[in-house]
């Protein structure tokens, strides 16, 4: 049996050999690494399907959605595409990479990060305006960003406990306990790092206005609340640019109201801890995904970011309702005149 199985191989083999070496050499010279990043407009998540809420009280028919941006890896056919399909731009990877010394891991750790960082202030903010029960349970400082990294140093992950034996309760504790020592002076660093509570040293600098160790902090919240949430996000996704439309379903789950009035509601925007909307880039392929995906209407943070929407949809000719939205206050009012 196997000879005959052999024979049939060979004979595939001789009359398409030439087809098959043709294939890989086209898959190796399609798949060659080039400099460049290739983005075009992704699509749209439904958030309710990100959170969970104890007790929803939610009455929504229709629904509310993060807006993203695709991004290719820059190869021969990626680059191809870029060219030819409208709505796909290619940028070089110098003009977007900016510290030579960061890795891959370092710039998604990064971004989750600042969705972390998104997550809390939206949660936080929901529940101020919905009136529900929430407090700070614990604090997490995470370094998410070194300028030079030191052979026994800080490093991008790291989660600060003590300098120099004195415990962290807040990024200022660190930062006010640099000022006591001269530029060059090393300090000695507690931080949690692969689950492990370990020393390291950081070398004091001179910055602006005050003295640095040239890492930037981020503090994560854990959160206390009645009713509870979770929120589920995969590990690949990051940023903040979600903030705006996250406050607006976590607060539409905690009330009774109907946010949606039956729209496909598609929006962008960070949120800060006042409820102001903050701009974000990728709007025209967000705005483009969203209208791929059949969204009735489309929340952008005023300014820059509204221009670009409304030159993409006239560019385009889309059939879609753009709003500029400068405060979290200001888009409840605005989804809740849609139903009156």
């Amino acid at each position: 049996m196997f000879n005959k199985f052999y024979l049939r191989f060979k004979k595939f083999m001789k009359d398409y050999y030439k087809t098959i070496i043709l294939l890989i050499v086209c898959y190796f010279v399609f798949t060659f690494p080039l400099p460049y990043y290739i983005y075009a407009g992704g699509g749209t998540i439904n958030i309710n399907d990100r959170v969970v809420i104890d007790n929803d009280n939610s009455n929504s028919k229709g629904s509310l959605n993060f807006a993203y941006v695709k991004e290719l890896e820059g190869n021969v056919a990626s680059f191809i595409l870029g060219n030819i399909i409208p709505g796909y731009d290619i940028e070089k990877q110098e003009d977007v990479e900016l510290n030579e010394d960061e890795t891959s891991e370092d710039i998604m750790f990064r971004n989750r990060m600042y969705l972390e960082n998104a997550n809390q202030t939206a949660i936080m903010l929901a529940y101020n305006k919905a009136g529900k029960e929430i407090s700070i349970s614990r604090k997490h400082f995470y370094v998410i960003y070194v300028e030079e990294k030191e052979e026994d140093g800080l490093r991008v992950g790291d989660e600060l406990v003590k300098v120099n034996d004195k415990e962290i309760d807040s990024v200022e504790d660190y930062t006010n306990e640099i000022q006591n020592y001269e530029v060059g002076d090393k300090i000695k660093v507690t931080v949690i790092r692969n689950d492990k509570e370990v020393d390291v040293t950081a070398t004091v600098k001179k910055g602006e206005d005050y003295k640095v160790t040239g890492v930037s902090v981020s503090t994560i919240y854990e959160y206390k609340t009645n009713p509870k949430v979770e929120l589920k996000f995969k590990d690949s996704e990051g940023g903040p640019s979600g903030g705006l439309m996250l406050t607006l379903a976590i607060y539409d789950k905690l009330t009774d109201c109907d946010l949606t009035n039956g729209l496909k509601i598609v929006g962008t925007g960070t949120i800060s801890s006042d409820g102001t909307v903050g701009e974000i880039g990728g709007v025209k392929y967000k705005l483009n995904g969203a209208v791929k995906d059949k969204a009735d209407l489309f929340l952008v943070p005023k300014g820059d970011n509204y221009k670009e929407a409304l030159k993409e949809k006239e560019k385009n000719d889309y059939d879609i309702e753009i709003k500029a939205i400068g405060t979290f206050d200001e888009a409840v009012s605005y989804l809740e005149s849609l139903e009156s």
